[in-house]
């Protein structure tokens, strides 16, 4: 065997390895969802249910709160990707095509607003909100989500923008469009792939936020799914027969999400990390 395929075949060996190490919670969390709870408390461990079931997934949506939790996430996810999304784009053309005094400084004040630990912004979110005598937590966690976004979102799409040549929207001008009309009409269909990196980068960040969902909601009705995941965990035991079938459940969207938009939040973040 040469030295060529040895190297080739160390080479697989770290990938697959490197795989198994980021897949293998993973695995072993679904594994464990579909064990009886006489299965998963037991000295020894079971690399494979002796008599698999969906016992943990019923009992989640029976006797838990599961759904609720998962339809405010939902909504959540979703009104934070509108709100983030509109803001960000219409700020990254201003940005890009309609510059103006300290532009520049403004927008990389917005990407080292990102390095800010978010702890720091969630007392002074939650005096705000308390101060706007904000009641629905729901709308609460859209805004802070929102407000922890769009910086970033802005960022990448003001990257994105800048990709494409100034030459086009001239022309556009040449032949009497506004500067609105050259968003919407030009550069909007331009950027659709962007703007789907962005949305699936607004989505899941939304989706898995943990920290301000705890600030923001003191009711079981308004929590969301990180929230609900920690009430399985208790200072004596932990339900893992709960735990891990909703936690399951809970990225079976953000999988779906991240592979119909993976193509695209890698360009977006490229274009984003060159061009900001």
């Amino acid at each position: 065997m040469n030295k060529t395929k040895i190297t080739s075949r160390l080479k697989y060996l770290v990938i697959f390895g490197w795989l198994f190490f980021i897949i293998a919670p993973y695995l072993w969390m679904f594994i464990t969802s579909l064990k009886p709870p006489a299965e998963i408390y037991t000295k020894t461990i079971n690399y494979w249910p002796n008599n698999p079931s969906i016992e943990s997934y019923l009992s989640l949506l029976k006797t838990t709160p599961f759904i609720r939790y998962f339809l405010n996430s939902l909504l959540v996810a979703v009104g934070t990707t509108v709100i983030a999304l509109i803001a960000s784009v219409t700020a990254a053309f201003v940005f890009s095509r309609l510059p103006f005094r300290g532009s520049r400084g403004l927008l990389s004040g917005m990407l080292v607003s990102q390095m800010v630990p978010a702890i720091l912004l969630a007392i002074p979110l939650f005096l705000i909100f308390n101060k706007l005598s904000f009641v629905n937590s729901i709308v609460k966690l859209i805004l802070a989500h929102s407000t922890y976004a769009i910086p970033f979102a802005t960022w990448t799409m003001t990257g994105f923008i800048n990709e494409i040549p100034r030459s086009i929207d001239e022309a556009a001008a040449i032949d009497g469009a506004s500067p609105l009309q050259i968003f919407w009409h030009v550069l909007l269909p331009l950027i659709i792939p962007g703007v789907v990196g962005v949305a699936t980068y607004i989505f899941i960040f939304s989706w898995k936020e943990f920290l301000y969902a705890l600030t923001l909601t003191s009711r079981t009705v308004d929590r969301t799914l990180p929230i609900g995941l920690h009430t399985f965990m208790g200072e004596y035991t932990i339900r893992w027969d709960l735990l891990t079938s909703a936690g399951v459940i809970t990225v079976i969207p953000v999988i779906l999400i991240f592979v119909l938009g993976q193509k695209y939040l890698i360009a977006g973040l490229t274009a984003g990390s060159t061009k900001g």
